[in-house]
């Protein structure tokens, strides 16, 4: 897909189909990630966690929902999970803007595969509250779960949507 149209067309899914991702299809989304920028590229600081397992996602899905007070699905039904955990760096929070591009470029290339893809903060907030949950993870020493991205089938046709400028530009010439 041309990329002002993946641009265009990305948006945050919210309702999935049972049709299972591929492993072709994971596999491109984890590519897009791993070449994602990261501070200084210190790569080994990051860390994905692929989760497929419905049991564990229901685990997580019950916690956040009584976390976020919320009645719904926070992970949507996804069929897949891909979680960035991250070792707290220097300077402070870097973790969170390279998760932030990691996951963005995968929301991207998911797009562009035509699947469906969301951005979780609030579930994975939860989960951290929950040394059980996140023990299940078995990451590596010192790194804890930053946010992730709901990965399947939109259950929603995809929809090129006409770019308008949202964010307040300002010029200094």
């Amino acid at each position: 897909m041309e990329f002002s149209k993946v641009i265009s067309t990305r948006c945050s899914c919210r309702s999935y189909t049972e049709e299972p991702v591929s492993d072709a299809q994971l596999q491109a989304v984890l590519a897009a990630g791993n070449a994602a920028p990261v501070g200084m590229g210190a790569y080994q600081t990051v860390y994905l966690t692929v989760i497929r397992n419905r049991g564990f996602l229901d685990a997580v899905s019950k916690t956040a929902g009584a976390f976020l007070k919320r009645d719904t699905d926070p992970l949507y039904g996804a069929p897949v999970v891909i979680l960035v955990s991250a070792k707290p760096g220097i300077p402070p929070t870097i973790e969170f803007q390279n998760t932030g591009t990691i996951i963005e470029n995968m929301m991207l290339a998911a797009t562009d595969l035509g699947l469906g893809s969301v951005y979780l903060m609030g579930a994975i907030a939860a989960m951290r509250n929950e040394p059980e949950l996140v023990g299940q993870l078995n990451l590596p020493k010192g790194f804890v779960p930053i946010a992730a991205m709901a990965l399947g089938h939109s259950a929603q046709p995809a929809v090129l949507r006409v770019p308008e400028q949202k964010i307040q530009t300002d010029y200094m010439d």
